[in-house]
C-alpha cells in the first residue's frame, strides 16, 4: 500500500467529513488523529470487507466519536438539541431557503443510523456498501436503511422533495 498517495487521494474528502461534524479547527486534528490509526493499522485492512475508502471513513468516524468522549460531549449523531449544521452544506446546493427547515427537521427526526448513512451518501459520496461498512452494518441492511431513509424523508417533506431528488440523484443511487 503506497501510504502517501493514499493520504493524497483522500485527505480533502475526510476532512470535510470531519469538519462538517466538528469545526475547522478541531477537524485537523483529527484529521492527523486519523492518519496516525490508519498507518498503524494499516496491516489489518482487508479489501474483502470493503473498499479502502470506507476503511477510512471508519477510521475517521471512531476517531470522532473519541473525540466526543474525551471532551463528554454526545455525539453529533445523538443530540436532538443541537442544530444540525451539516445542513449549510445542503443550503448550497438547493438553493431552496423556504426548504431548508423542513430538510432539518425532517434529517432530526430519522433515526441516528439512518441519518449517519444517508448523509455519508449523499455528502461523502460513499457508496451504501461503503456506508454501511463505515457504520459496521452489511451491505443490504445499508441499502435497506437507506431507502427507509429516502421514504421517510419523501413522507416529511412532501412534495418539496423534488429539488432535492433533482439536486441528489446521482449520489443516492445504489452501488454500481
Amino acid at each position: 500500500m503506497d501510504f502517501e498517495w493514499l493520504v493524497e487521494q483522500h485527505s480533502a474528502d475526510l476532512y470535510a467529513y470531519l469538519s462538517r461534524r466538528s469545526t475547522s479547527e478541531v477537524a485537523d486534528d483529527l484529521l492527523a488523529d486519523v492518519w496516525l490509526a490508519a498507518f498503524s493499522g494499516r496491516t489489518s485492512f482487508d479489501p474483502e470487507l470493503g473498499s479502502m475508502r470506507g476503511w477510512l471513513f471508519g477510521i475517521a468516524r471512531h476517531v470522532l466519536h473519541s473525540y466526543y468522549r474525551r471532551h463528554r460531549l454526545r455525539t453529533v449523531l445523538t443530540r436532538a438539541d443541537r442544530p444540525v449544521d451539516e445542513i449549510a452544506a445542503v443550503d448550497a446546493r438547493l438553493d431552496a431557503a423556504a426548504l431548508v427547515p423542513a430538510l432539518r427537521e425532517a434529517l432530526r427526526s430519522l433515526p441516528a443510523v439512518e441519518r449517519e448513512l444517508l448523509l455519508l451518501v449523499a455528502w461523502e459520496q460513499l457508496t451504501p456498501s461503503e456506508a454501511g461498512q463505515v457504520l459496521g452494518i452489511p451491505a443490504g441492511t445499508a441499502r435497506s436503511r437507506l431507502h427507509r431513509a429516502r421514504q421517510r424523508m419523501d413522507e416529511r417533506l412532501g412534495d418539496s422533495t423534488q429539488v432535492v431528488d433533482e439536486t441528489t440523484d446521482h449520489k443516492l443511487g445504489a452501488d454500481s
